[in-house]
């Protein structure tokens, strides 16, 4: 049970704006996989982080320092797979860029850490007496990573991985995946690196 979710970022230029990842795997990354933009410091930066993710935890959330150390570590492969993902003949430099300035452990087994985190349980679904569905409280640490891994699973191993992109700000190092259904996405938000772009056309054809 996913919730279709938008979070609003806020850029190094202090513009806010809305940026859906598509999927819970790579939104996880916007816990800061690449510096400056490292959110998670410690265990209560997780448990606050959980609540606003796509999966639609409203209740309880429970983080230990093992399962914070390993969000970290689970993050790294998910960032690894994903650039390999996302790299084109157009934007080699980005990638290598954004994998310099990861911060997370580097794994030479990111299929095995996905494994090692999706065998664990994951949260539990549960339907009140209104029929609204939600999750058993408390939603651990490890059942939020254990969804984020099988997750990464279905995607990586599935039939999207060409969807995955790397927006194509000069700049921009966000990842998503594209469920559009022509496949066009191109950008983190047409309110920020989109504009940015017709701006430039503009200014060129203006010249």
């Amino acid at each position: 049970m996913e919730i279709a979710s938008t979070m609003v970022l806020t850029g190094g230029d202090g513009q806010r704006f809305r940026f859906d990842a598509g999927t819970l795997c790579l939104e996880f990354l916007l816990t800061g996989a690449v510096e400056p933009w490292e959110l998670l410091h410690e265990p209560g930066d997780l448990t606050a982080w959980i609540p606003r993710s796509r999966l639609g935890v409203q209740g309880p959330v429970e983080v230990g320092e093992a399962e914070f150390l390993g969000a970290k570590r689970l993050r790294g492969a998910v960032l690894r797979l994903a650039l390999d993902a996302a790299r084109s003949p157009g934007n080699e430099e980005k990638v290598v860029a954004a994998r310099a300035a990861g911060i997370d452990e580097s794994t030479a087994a990111p299929y095995a850490t996905l494994n090692e985190f999706a065998a664990a349980p994951p949260p539990i679904p549960v339907i009140g007496d209104d029929r609204s569905r939600g999750w058993a409280a408390p939603v651990t640490g490890s059942q939020f990573l254990s969804a984020v891994a099988r997750d990464a699973i279905e995607l990586f191993a599935g039939d999207r991985l060409d969807r995955v992109r790397m927006c194509g700000g000069e700049r921009c190092w966000l990842l998503f995946l594209d469920v559009s259904r022509p496949g066009a996405r191109r950008w983190c938000s047409m309110d920020r690196c989109g504009n940015r772009q017709k701006l430039r056309a503009r200014r060129k054809i203006m010249k």
